[in-house]
């Protein structure tokens, strides 16, 4: 089955039409999402504006690049470590 990816800005309309009254089984079957699709977005998205999603989503890239940098700084303080025991 063919997987949809829906952008922030249409999961928060989705949103938007549950709280409005739409029921979630309703909603479900008219986007073509499982009701528990529409529960994690809930959970994810819940009160947020389109323009809290997408900074959401530039904070979670950056948090991910910082945490590779500091892995890689973990690594190579692991390396130096090694090299000044004599174990290289």
């Amino acid at each position: 089955m063919k997987r949809k990816r829906y952008t922030e800005e249409q999961i928060i309309s989705i949103l938007k039409e549950h709280e409005a009254g739409a029921s979630v089984p309703d909603l479900s079957r008219r986007h073509g999402v499982a009701e528990n699709t529409i529960y994690r977005w809930k959970s994810k998205f819940g009160g947020m504006e389109v323009s809290d999603a997408k900074r959401l989503r530039e904070l979670e890239a950056e948090n991910r690049k910082l945490k590779h940098l500091l892995a890689e700084a973990e690594l190579d303080k692991a390396a130096m470590k090694e090299i000044i025991k004599g174990k290289w």
